[in-house]
């Protein structure tokens, strides 16, 4: 591993614990719920496609239960992550799962192709190498299969610095290995490695920033169900356009392997 990777694992690994027990919030597991419903209402069509997954930097393998909840519930799933406390825990709550312990930024893949490669927040904690990490991912994945992305990002300089201070301050946060991604770079990085966009919509508005991360932002953690509900219902209305492409915290985007 290099230092920053090494750096970041170390990190993840002591905030493990906080990560998981703020991960059963039920007005968290309420909005994610809502995310990936509404993402996949249009998108059956794609369940036959998707036999074989791939989830890098599984964390609690989050990706297995959105793709058989939301896509499809019959897949061979291959999980991994580069914490040890993660890896034991995704182990736990998935016991039938294949979950491994590996590094992206040294991943080579060997055997089967992949049909989906599902990554959950994964690229900004390796920001340095994660180009090179989108490129050893895609060599996992056969010609035309699928690439589900969701990434922390800015698209404007008030996001861009709120995050900037976010990270520097809150110690949730390595500021040292992890950034949010400039959606065009982001992009770029998928273009540049042979990807072509499907779908892309903006989740990270006011529900987001509420709702999403109640271990680094207890305060805001606020209401009950109903008011995730509501947040939810204005910020999906709107997620598709371009003031929501503006001002979101976060992107989700399905590529397809060219």
């Amino acid at each position: 591993m290099s230092s920053l990777v090494e750096q970041q694992r170390n990190h993840f690994n002591k905030i493990s614990s906080l990560y998981t027990a703020a991960r059963k919030n039920s007005k968290h597991l309420l909005l994610k719920q809502l995310i990936w419903k509404s993402f996949f209402e249009d998108k059956e069509v794609l369940a036959g496609t998707c036999k074989r997954v791939l989830e890098p930097m599984c964390g609690l393998s989050e990706g297995n239960q959105i793709i058989t909840q939301y896509l499809t519930p019959d897949i061979n799933y291959t999980g991994f992550d580069y914490s040890e406390a993660m890896v034991q825990s995704a182990r736990q709550k998935h016991p039938d799962a294949v979950i491994e312990w590996r590094d992206a930024t040294s991943y080579h893949h060997q055997g089967d192709l992949f049909d989906w490669v599902v990554l959950i927040g994964g690229l900004h904690h390796v920001f340095s190498v994660s180009g090179d990490v989108v490129c050893r991912l895609r060599d996992s994945l056969h010609k035309g299969g699928y690439f589900l992305n969701f990434e922390p990002t800015h698209n404007c300089w008030i996001t861009r610095k709120v995050r900037q201070i976010i990270y520097k301050r809150n110690e949730i946060f390595d500021e040292g290995t992890e950034q949010g991604f400039d959606l065009g770079n982001l992009d770029a990085q998928f273009e540049n490695a042979g990807f072509e966009k499907v779908d892309q919509v903006f989740p990270g508005l006011v529900s987001y920033i509420l709702y999403y991360n109640p271990d680094a932002f207890p305060m805001l953690n606020i209401g009950g169900e109903r008011l995730v509900r509501i947040t939810f219902w204005f910020d999906h209305l709107i997620w598709r356009t371009l003031l929501a492409k503006k001002l979101s915290f976060a992107t989700i985007t399905l590529w397809k392997r060219l």
